[in-house]
């Protein structure tokens, strides 16, 4: 769901600075996407974490 725009975005900078490859940059955005994956998996794996905030209501 994320992946396009960061996508772009990290196509940009590696373009806006000349110093920094692609790869560079997609290595320092790493950390982000394991976070999210983590997220991701711990959303799927227990539902539960996403109903508990609607339940409150």
């Amino acid at each position: 769901l994320i992946t396009p725009p960061i996508g772009l975005n990290c196509f940009v900078v590696a373009g806006v600075r000349p110093d920094l490859s692609v790869q560079d940059v997609f290595r320092g955005v790493m950390p982000f996407f394991v976070a999210d994956a983590v997220t991701i998996a711990l959303l799927v794996a227990f539902p539960q974490i996403v109903l508990w905030l609607p339940g409150q209501v």
